[in-house]
Order: C-alpha cells, then sequence, then structure tokens
C-alpha cells in the first residue's frame, strides 16, 4: 500500500554517507531533501565545508539538531523526516557516555518532542535503528534441540581464547542462526543502547499520535562516501584506511566472527520503500543481506581488490570488551513487508567501495593505531 502523498523530506545527518546516498535517490524520485547535518568533525574533518558530492538539487543546512526552536520551523515546512543524524562509534560509547547519549538519545527526544506538541505535517517518520542493539545474534544448540540467546562471552572465557559461543545447558559449541526481529534485544555499548532508545522512543511517539512510523535495523553498511579517517566505524573503513595507508588490517579473535554487510546504496532504497509504503508503518524491520561472511574473509577480499597482496591481515588473538561473535539478519519481514531485496552483491559492492577509496585516498588518514590504544587504556581492548 502507498503512504499518504509526501513532497518535502527532511534527512538529519543528510550529509553523511547514508544520508547522501538516500538524498541522492529521493531526489531522482522527485522528493524535495532538505539536509539537516552538523558536519561532525569526526565523520567530516576539520573542514567546515559542505561535502561536494552533496547533491545539487537539495537544500543544505549546516545546523545542530538539538537547537530547539530551529527544528521546530524546518520541520513546520515538511511533510516527512527521516533521521538518520546520529554519532557512531561501539568502542568510544563507553568512554564517551554523555555524549553519545546527548547525539543519539537526546537529540531524538528534542525531535519527538516537536513532534508531540507542535503543529505540523508530518505523515511520515523513519528512524535509523542497528543491528548493534540484538547484541549476540540468535543461535541453535544442534545437541539440546533449542534455539538460544547467548550473554555476551564471559571475560575469563575470552582470555583462554575460547571464542565460540557454547550452550548453557550441554556447553556445545552453538551454531548461528538468521536473526530475525523477535530476538531479544540486549545492547552491549552505549552507542548500541542509544539506537535502542532511538527506535523505541520513536515508534512509541509514532503510535501515540498517529504518525506512522519505521524503524529500520541496519546492519553492517559499507560503500563510497564512507569516512575513511574515522576509526570508530565500520570494518570496511577502517580496512580500507589501513590498506591505503599501507598496514595490514588488524582483526580481533581468530578472524572467524561473521557479519552481515550490506551496500548503503541498498540501504537508500529500503529507506525509500519505507517511506512510500504503509505496510511496515509501526514497525522495527531489519535491513541487511541474510548473508554472513567472516571477518578475515573480509579483510583478504579488501586487500586483493586493492592490489596490496603482502598485506596479509593481521590475527590479534586479541579481544574487546563488549564484542559479539556471531550476527547476520534473518530478512524475511522486509522482503514481505516492503519488498525489500538487496541488488548489491558483496563483491560488486566492495570493488565499489575500493574504486572509490582510490580517488579518495587524500582523505584516508589511518588512526587505527590511536583509537586501539585509547581503547587499551580504558581497559575496553587487550
Amino acid at each position: 500500500m502507498k503512504a499518504k502523498r509526501i513532497e518535502k523530506i527532511l534527512v538529519t545527518g543528510g550529509a553523511g554517507f547514508i544520508g547522501s546516498h538516500t538524498v541522492d535517490l529521493l531526489t531522482k524520485h522527485g522528493y524535495q531533501a532538505i539536509i539537516l547535518d552538523n558536519l561532525e568533525p569526526q565523520v567530516h574533518g576539520k573542514q567546515k565545508a559542505k561535502p561536494d558530492y552533496i547533491h545539487k538539487d537539495a537544500t543544505f543546512i549546516q545546523h545542530d539538531i538539538q537547537d530547539h526552536n530551529f527544528l521546530t520551523k524546518i520541520i513546520s515546512e515538511v511533510d516527512a523526516i527521516i533521521h538518520l543524524a546520529a554519532l557512531v562509534g561501539v568502542g568510544q560509547s563507553m568512554y564517551q557516555i554523555e555524549r553519545y547519549i546527548n547525539a543519539n538519545t537526546q537529540a531524538t527526544a528534542i525531535l519527538l518532542d516537536i513532534l508531540a506538541k507542535q503543529e505540523h505535517n508530518i505523515k511520515k517518520l523513519i528512524v535509523a535503528s542497528s543491528m548493534s542493539i540484538y547484541g549476540e545474534g540468535k543461535y541453535h544448540c544442534q545437541k539440546c534441540q533449542t534455539e538460544a540467546y547467548p550473554d555476551l562471552r564471559s571475560e575469563e572465557q575470552l582470555k583462554k581464547r575460547q571464542w565460540n559461543q557454547t550452550c548453557p545447558n550441554c556447553k556445545s559449541i552453538l551454531e548461528p542462526l538468521p536473526t530475525d526481529e523477535d530476538k531479544p534485544l540486549m545492547p552491549t555499548s552505549i552507542y548500541a543502547q542509544s539506537k535502542r532508545h532511538q527506535e523505541e522512543m520513536c515508534l512509541l511517539t509514532g503510535k501515540t499520535y498517529g504518525i506512522p512510523t519505521v524503524a529500520l535495523r541496519y546492519f553492517n553498511v559499507y560503500g563510497s562516501r564512507q569516512s575513511l579517517s574515522n576509526p570508530y566505524t565500520g570494518a570496511c573503513a577502517i580496512f580500507t584506511s589501513r590498506i591505503l595507508n599501507n598496514n595490514p588490517p588488524y582483526i580481533f579473535e581468530d578472524g572467524n566472527q561473521t557479519r552481515d554487510f550490506i551496500h548503503v546504496k541498498d540501504i537508500a532504497q529500503a529507506n525509500l520503500k519505507a517511506l512510500e509504503q504503509d505496510n511496515a508503518d509501526y514497525k522495527a524491520i531489519n535491513i541487511a543481506t541474510g548473508k554472513p561472511i567472516t571477518i578475515l574473509k573480509l579483510a583478504k577480499t579488501l586487500t586483493k581488490l586493492y592490489n596490496k597482496p603482502n598485506l596479509k591481515p593481521h590475527i590479534s588473538n586479541q579481544y574487546r570488551k563488549g564484542d559479539i561473535r556471531h550476527c547476520y539478519a534473518d530478512i524475511t519481514k522486509a522482503q514481505k513487508l516492503l519488498n525489500f531485496k538487496p541488488a548489491i552483491t558483496l563483491q560488486k559492492g566492495l570493488t565499489e567501495l575500493s574504486q572509490w577509496a582510490k580517488t579518495h585516498n587524500w582523505g584516508a588518514t589511518d588512526l587505527f593505531e590511536k583509537a586501539l590504544k585509547e581503547l587499551k587504556e580504558k581497559h575496553l581492548a587487550t
């Protein structure tokens, strides 16, 4: 079913790599996109200039989303909101707690407060949630023939380099299963907790005030325009930055942990589908490929694409507190409710990323060692 007529859309965080690709697609489909972005230096660098990839037909506004009066005026002029603005960084969030809660939870509270109190014409609210809210993914014990939702591995287990999740009953190694939206939420970082806040606050407020709202739980997003100098972003960008600076990808644990990587253009398509259809209103939906890949295989694939076969991934056998072992998505609900099907294979998507990064390597400052040192100083990594 089609949603009500929407013409003008506010995209918070619209200058980011997910936001900018979403704006491109919205503009292509005839929508007026208004970008609100504060150009966070950790993502965009110190130069406070509009990124050159911003679509020429989009309206760009550089401002802080937490300015209540300013945001009220912007919201009064649009028909829908795609709320992407957030600080991203699992490890960093654990020692910058106030900053992450302010940027993610508090900023979203301000947006929702406006929707609850002020006159507006918002017909749709889409909020970017995250797979991180699951914590560990869904598992199955072959011996007990039961599903399992394990907590984080204990530090005692990790110190012994026993990486796999085990059944709490029989202690056999658990088999990862596709994680569906009904899996209990178990955030393992302040970042993940703040994404849960964003999702649940938006869905609750939307239901209360009759504003059709969709929370899209993005899995591991990668692609062009991803910040290559932000050491707290995704594995693809961090590995890319390492490789372009002739440093081997650094891998925690044994490299056999799995994730579900989805290209940013598929994310943009999901945003558009959630905007234009109402089948997913008031629901949380996984947006992913449903296909797991090990972190080690990802690193090896990238070194080949950058023609750096001699940069063998460094398997550290070290760990970070809060890391999970396996999580990949069940995308049945996205397929059924949004008619969503990822179009870009991992090989094609990583090729696109590498081709883009090779022409933007001036921005690929490798800050991973600095970030790792900070984690170790905070006793968050070994």
